[in-house]
């Protein structure tokens, strides 16, 4: 006898323990199991072992006679749990799939088996799962798309009431991150005029995106793995914790577990985001997904402009001939070919985008790709600071700046440029820090990690 019905443990283990003892022989007995009656923890057990097959047979609801007549027969129905007999909701649960699969390539026919798999999993976690997900991948690979058509699939099936909030954190500066991402009182420091949420704050019940994470500090890094975990943190100035219950989404162009190794991100917070990682790859190496890519991102130029425009026949192979040949590097990937787009579509006479179109626009991609981007010895701060800043720095500082932003230039992020900047003196640091330091000496001349790298 059963103790509390309503206990969900008690019961299942009950009838569990029962069908292992109980001797069905299904070629002389025919079982049905009556689920209409007994509580709804009952009826739920039922079901589930009726279905798992450890009770051999067929579920039988009953109901009393129709109209309140007592003297009449009931009713009873079978229900079959045989999957294979409800093909009709199993298409639908499967055009749903596909319909979720389609909003994550952005309705784009993507042809690069690799690429497909990795989208068809992300839909899987997208449904089922509330646990951060990390997007690897280079710049421009579409990290921030996919993580805002996550945002939408989950919102869609109601998984999620609240908005999508998203930053760059290489745009985060010194001691103004942490009051960005935790929000702060009013009077926590200089300037704050008034008490201001927080992003994390603002993505309560939805998702957060934090692209390039690997760019914030040690600091924020400890307060953000407490607010995953506890869904509770400390805004700047204030001894009051708050709760925001979000959904992590990271971006990242760099490898994070060796910015661990290396002191510079958080071993335990990496082993939290960690969980489901995914690595975007570049579009040259989804040759096969140029030409659905092109289509689309035409289109959208002629949704933007109210423009139609086309390619002819000739100019569109042309221009395939070359997006997939070994001379396209795609080094900013999306971002090229999106660019690539709007200038042939803007310069296409009559709306026709033409062999001669298509020529210079693939000699100029043909230039951008020969060069590393880098500024002539000598002019780099010409194309970093106006002539006003310029006049007023030292011979001192205008050296030191000038060597600090070849530096930059030469490498993939803000921490492998503090690393080469402070190469010495991070080793005497308990907890060194490089990104932070290097953008605070950019800032000191109006300066950020972006406007310096686009130069």
């Amino acid at each position: 006898e059963l103790e509390d019905p309503w206990d969900f443990e008690e019961v299942y283990g009950a009838l569990h323990q029962f069908t292992r003892s109980y001797p069905f022989d299904t070629e002389k007995e025919d079982y049905l199991v009556h689920i209409t009656t007994g509580t709804h923890v009952i009826q739920i057990c039922l079901f589930l072992l009726t279905e798992a097959r450890y009770i051999p047979g067929r579920l039988i609801q009953t109901s009393p006679p129709k109209g309140g007549n007592r003297s009449g027969s009931g009713d009873y129905s079978l229900v079959d749990l045989d999957l294979s007999r409800y093909d009709g909701i199993a298409a639908r649960f499967k055009q749903e799939t596909r319909d979720d699969i389609a909003k994550l390539k952005s309705g784009i026919e993507t042809r690069n088996e690799e690429f497909n798999r990795l989208i068809e999993q992300i839909e899987k976690v997208s449904i089922r799962s509330h646990e951060p997900i990390l997007l690897m991948g280079p710049t421009g690979a579409g990290k921030s798309q996919l993580a805002k058509r996550i945002f939408e699939i989950k919102k869609e099936r109601q998984y999620l009431s609240g908005q999508f909030v998203e930053v760059n954190c290489a745009t985060l500066r010194g001691d103004t991150a942490m009051a960005t991402l935790f929000g702060h009182t009013k009077g926590a420091f200089t300037g704050a005029t008034e008490a201001r949420a927080g992003l994390l704050r603002q993505a309560d019940s939805g998702v957060l995106f934090l692209d390039e994470i690997g760019e914030i500090g040690l600091d924020e890094q400890a307060m953000l793995l407490r607010a995953i975990e506890e869904k509770r943190f400390l805004p700047l100035g204030s001894d009051t914790e708050v709760e925001s219950d979000f959904q992590l989404i990271c971006g990242t162009n760099r490898d994070l577990h060796e910015s661990a190794a290396e002191g510079n991100f958080r071993e335990d917070l990496l082993s939290r985001i960690d969980l489901w990682t995914y690595r975007l790859p570049g579009l040259a190496d989804r040759v096969e997904d140029i030409e659905p890519n092109l289509d689309y991102e035409l289109n959208r130029y002629m949704l933007r402009n109210n423009l139609y425009v086309q390619f002819s026949a000739e100019a569109r192979e042309e221009f395939l001939r070359f997006a997939t040949s070994k001379q396209a590097k795609w080094s900013a990937n999306f971002r090229d070919l999106i660019g690539a787009v709007t200038r042939m579509a803007t310069l296409a006479p009559g709306g026709r985008i033409t062999e001669e179109v298509v020529q210079a626009e693939t000699e100029s991609l043909r230039k951008k790709w020969s060069t590393d981007g880098r500024a002539p010895k000598g002019q780099t701060l010409t194309v970093s600071l106006p002539r006003e800043l310029m006049d007023q720095l030292d011979d001192f500082d205008r050296v030191q700046l000038e060597f600090v932003l070849t530096i930059c230039r030469e490498c993939r992020s803000l921490s492998e440029a503090g690393r080469r900047l402070y190469a010495v003196s991070r080793s005497k640091r308990k907890t060194p820090n490089d990104a932070d330091r290097l953008r605070k000496y950019l800032a000191r001349f109006g300066l950020s990690w972006e406007e310096v790298v686009a130069d």
